[in-house]
């Protein structure tokens, strides 16, 4: 009874994640009238970073040794800090929306692969079946767009940008397994943003964004990010890899992109067609088949 219950929660809360994390496309598509995207993630991850740093001093967590404590900087860097920032320069710099997730979506694959020679996880077979799924179930969501979007022209280095995103969050992820998971996970979430922090203020620096036009569609975007996207969805994430499978554990980043596309039907009429709706089935079977038990 027991272990049912926990498996029932461990469903529950993997289905918030999901949910959580595929706003982040709604909220990148909403800021843009309204903030720099650098500036904007700066904001977010400094008000995640003092949330959870409230947090682990409230309820008096053990902080780690000095010595760690640049492992969780970089962890932070990599999975917030220059993902996120990538993810919006390659955007802004040309680069489909459509194509950038597809690009996402190979993150849980080439995580299966990281995951080998650094955490000695071995997928098995059935492993390998979901993820295949996943990603051509979130091929065939974004494929319309990919179509009509693809007369656009984005440079290589455009493109290398993209590419460095995927690589920095899947970097990202598998270091949630090393010594760092040893430390208070909310210890560690304050870290990591405080690393995200170091690395958007910097490009904020270098960039010179100062775009910030007072909103009530960018504060709400803003309290969203920082406190749900940046607090809760990163927490999950990061809990729910310290509890699984690296490989596993992002497959469910297959859901987000399609889900994300059925969050802009109703709140930006973007297109919702059959062979998205039959995408997002096939996603939902690739992330099951990852993991089930069986």
């Amino acid at each position: 009874m027991l272990v049912r219950k926990a498996n029932a929660a461990m469903i529950l809360l993997a289905v918030l994640f999901v949910f959580i994390w595929s706003t982040g496309f709604i909220v990148g598509k909403a800021i843009v009238p309204y903030a720099d995207p650098t500036l904007f993630l700066l904001v977010r991850v400094v008000m995640a970073a003092l949330m959870f740093s409230g947090i682990a001093l409230y309820v008096k967590a053990q902080w780690p040794a000095r010595r760690e404590i640049p492992k969780h900087l970089l962890a932070g860097m990599l999975l917030q800090g220059l993902y996120l920032s990538g993810t919006y320069w390659a955007i802004a710099g040309g680069l489909p929306p459509a194509i950038m997730a597809l690009l996402g979506a190979l993150q849980p694959i080439l995580t299966a692969f990281l995951a080998i020679p650094v955490l000695k996880e071995m997928p098995t077979r059935r492993i390998w079946l979901g993820l295949i799924l996943g990603l051509l179930g979130v091929f065939l969501v974004i494929e319309p767009a990919l179509a009509v979007g693809g007369h656009h022209g984005f440079s290589a280095g455009v493109l290398l940008i993209a590419l460095l995103a995927i690589a920095s969050i899947t970097v990202g992820t598998v270091l949630q397994k090393t010594s760092i998971s040893k430390t208070d996970i909310r210890v560690s979430t304050a870290l990591q943003n405080a690393g995200a922090v170091l690395f958007t203020a910097f490009f904020v620096w270098i960039l010179g964004e100062h775009r910030w036009e007072w909103s009530p569609q960018l504060w709400g975007s803003l309290l969203w990010a920082a406190f749900v996207l940046s607090g809760v969805g990163t927490f999950l994430l990061v809990w729910i890899v310290r509890r699984g499978q690296a490989a596993t554990a992002s497959s469910l980043m297959f859901l987000a992109p399609p889900l994300a596309a059925v969050e802009a039907y109703f709140i930006f009429d973007d297109r919702l067609g059959p062979i998205q709706l039959v995408g997002f089935a096939i996603a939902i079977v690739g992330v099951v088949v990852c993991n089930s038990r069986r």
